[in-house]
């Protein structure tokens, strides 16, 4: 890549950029298509109250060309929080050009920083293997959990 990529944490400016990289990535992959409304809704809330997450975005030239979201879950195993890597998207045009790269390592200093943070975690689709490749490229370790989920009855997200 011959642009410079400069991460920073997301202000409530880049919540409509971020919203529509959510639709994108749920409808690349899982076949979904998110209402926009709801997604909107939910990329905001954490601006408002921020013991919800942050975003971090990464931009070339002005433009954002992919981001992330950090939400926290307190390990009383290890006494800290781990920090979940949630909603990764990158500009088609821009993968595989170290984007997501300057993203994590930006994560891994905020990290090594914050005396409170444990670690990092992330969840990724099964069949994403050039995901999967990447994140243990970068350090990361494949656990051996399995997701589960429920949602509550009458929750409506989708289009």
């Amino acid at each position: 890549m011959d642009q410079k990529i400069i991460v920073r944490r997301a202000t409530l400016g880049d919540a409509e950029i971020i919203t529509g990289f959510n639709r994108a990535m749920a409808l690349e992959t899982e076949g979904i298509t998110l209402a926009e409304e709801t997604s909107a809704y939910g990329v905001r809330q954490p601006f408002k109250d921020p013991s919800l997450g942050f975003y971090i975005v990464a931009q070339c030239d002005e433009s954002i060309v992919g981001s992330l979201m950090i939400t926290t879950e307190w390990s009383d195993w290890r006494g800290g929080d781990f920090w979940w890597i949630q909603s990764v998207y990158i500009r088609p045009e821009f993968r595989r050009q170290g984007v997501y790269r300057s993203l994590y390592r930006f994560v891994q200093e905020l990290v090594a920083a914050d005396p409170g943070v444990c670690g990092v975690r992330l969840y990724a689709e099964l069949d994403n293997k050039r995901a999967q490749k990447t994140y243990k490229v970068l350090g990361m370790e494949q656990l051996d959990y399995i997701m589960f989920e429920q949602l509550k009855d009458g929750l409506e997200f989708l289009q």
